[in-house]
């Protein structure tokens, strides 16, 4: 197990999963994202922008729970969506995507056992 797979597996396990208000009847499966940040400056500028896309997404209950790490040089995201290429179209919408405030460090489907 690598470093980043560590840090998510610590932080999963204080999570609920129970939390979701996705009434989509399709099977739903859940993603794990761990970023690490780049770009500083652009970063911070889209910040805003990228808070309040990350808010309509768990409003939406596609994003579980979301938020840096304590040294603010990454940041863990728990998706609830249909598959993978769903993630993906909801990354490509992300305010950091378009000024490349990060690089994607792990992205692995996760299947909780305990709420």
């Amino acid at each position: 197990m690598n470093g980043a797979e560590a840090a998510v597996r610590t932080v999963i396990r204080r999570l609920r999963p129970e939390r979701s208000c996705s009434t989509n009847l399709t099977a739903m499966a859940r993603f794990v994202l761990y970023m690490e940040f780049k770009n500083e400056d652009d970063r911070l500028r889209a910040r805003p922008a990228h808070r309040e896309h990350l808010q309509a997404l768990f409003d939406q209950g596609r994003l579980i729970t979301a938020g840096p790490w304590a040294d603010d040089k990454g940041a863990m995201h728990v998706y609830e969506v249909a598959d993978e290429a769903e993630l993906r179209e909801i990354l490509d919408d992300d305010p950091y995507t378009a000024v490349d405030a990060y690089d994607i460090a792990l992205l692995k489907e996760w299947t909780p056992i305990l709420p």
